[in-house]
């Protein structure tokens, strides 16, 4: 039932926008894709989108005869990232013209697979050096500069991947580009207690993230960097049981980091060479390790305080070619702790990973219309013990994932 209501609406949507594709001072470009992959992993690894969007290998976990749980191989077939969009050109408002986007895809929320979900939806208004958008789309630190992969997961936890709500000002001067965003959550959003992603810790905290950020473009060149605000509050009320009764207290301790990200990117008719590093702390709503540790819990009313972790994660992409396309792609994360000792009780993504290393290469062949591809890549994790002191991770083991891609796009 539910599929047959999705199929209604896109129905009764594309039949709306036909009927109106005519309406004085709009133009409408509509464009899509079918896409099929195909994947496989040598181990259990951490992932979304069961496997699609894959991230890193699991840790060791041995059963009661010391045989690893995590050490099998998996591998599947899906048509998700099908998409359906349009590009909408309006009438100006004032000085301004007017541009909006929508579309989706069959992603689903969650665990919820093959159901329709927002992937952009925004209007934009643009001046002559300047433009605003109001909606959702890429966030801000995913940016122009990203890896040109064929694994869904862009280059993440390496690369952040995001589509978040927006407020975007950007504004153009002698080659440089000026860029301002209020940033909410949606469908990615932060870990905290439990371990669980919740929008509510930032929804609570009634403030967006901030970022700001300058580049500079040339013919083939594009250099940038930024700066991004996150302040997020964990907990609304704490609880003590005294032995006889459970109190309940009311707290509005939060965690609030600073992040930075600095990215180049060189293209040409034949080459594309783009990196990026990022100096992060508590990124997991842009799918990247860390978090943050509770750094003391007051014994009277159990309220927490906080420090995150750090992590430094850099990556490089070079493809060369037209019609048929290899790349390489290889990425490093490190684990720099936390600034403050803690309890021990930490909320977040491979905190426990001292390093991540993950090294790739593929091949696309490209036809109007059509693109094929294969990749295959490695990654390796080194897992060990949090330290208390300093959140660094010590008596790290390595684990490695092989995992091979295949895809097909039909592209409209």
């Amino acid at each position: 039932m539910k599929r047959r209501n999705i199929l209604t609406i896109i129905i009764a949507l594309t039949a709306f926008l036909h009927l109106n594709a005519q309406k004085k001072d709009f133009k409408f470009n509509f464009y899509g894709q079918i896409r099929a992959d195909i994947f496989y992993n040598s181990r259990a690894s951490q992932e979304m989108i069961d496997g699609l969007f894959y991230m890193y290998p699991l840790d060791k976990q041995l059963d009661a005869d010391g045989k690893d749980l995590n050490a099998r191989a998996s591998g599947n077939f899906y048509v998700l990232c099908t998409r359906l969009g349009v590009n909408v050109e309006g009438p100006k408002l004032g000085n301004a013209r007017t541009f909006a986007k929508v579309e989706g895809d069959f992603r689903g929320a969650g665990a919820d697979l093959f159901t329709l979900r927002i992937r952009h939806a925004y209007f934009q208004l643009n001046w002559n050096e300047a433009d605003l958008l109001v909606g959702q789309t890429w966030h801000p630190l995913f940016g122009e500069v990203y890896p040109q992969v064929l694994n869904i997961s862009t280059g993440a936890p390496f690369q952040p991947f995001s589509r978040a709500p927006q407020i975007r000002y950007r504004h153009s001067f002698d080659g440089f580009q000026a860029i301002g965003a209020l940033v909410w959550q949606s469908q990615f959003t932060n870990i905290g207690p439990g371990n669980a992603r919740s929008v509510k810790y930032l929804k609570n905290s009634c403030l967006p993230e901030i970022y700001a950020g300058l580049n500079y473009r040339t013919s083939y060149w594009l250099f940038g960097a930024g700066i991004e605000l996150l302040s997020i509050m964990p907990l609304t009320q704490t609880e003590i049981n005294d032995g006889s009764q459970t109190k309940v207290y009311k707290t509005n301790e939060r965690i609030t980091t600073l992040s930075y990200d600095a990215y180049i990117r060189y293209t040409n008719a034949d080459w594309l060479v783009a990196a990026k590093t990022i100096l992060g702390s508590n990124l997991t709503q842009l799918c990247m390790l860390g978090g943050y540790a509770v750094k003391s819990i007051d014994p009277y009313n159990g309220k927490q305080t906080y420090t995150p972790y750090r992590m430094s994660s850099t990556w490089l992409n070079v493809v060369y070619g037209r019609k048929w396309q290899p790349g390489i792609f290889a990425g490093y994360s490190k684990n720099l702790g936390t600034s403050h000792a803690n309890t021990g009780t930490v909320y977040g993504l491979g905190t426990d990973i001292k390093q991540l290393v993950a090294a790739g290469a593929e091949l696309s062949y490209k036809l109007p219309h059509w693109s094929f591809g294969v990749e295959y890549s490695s990654t390796s994790a080194w897992y060990g013990t949090r330290s208390k002191t300093n959140g660094r991770v010590y008596d790290a083991n390595c684990v490695t994932n092989q995992r091979i891609v295949g895809v097909a796009i039909f592209i409209f």
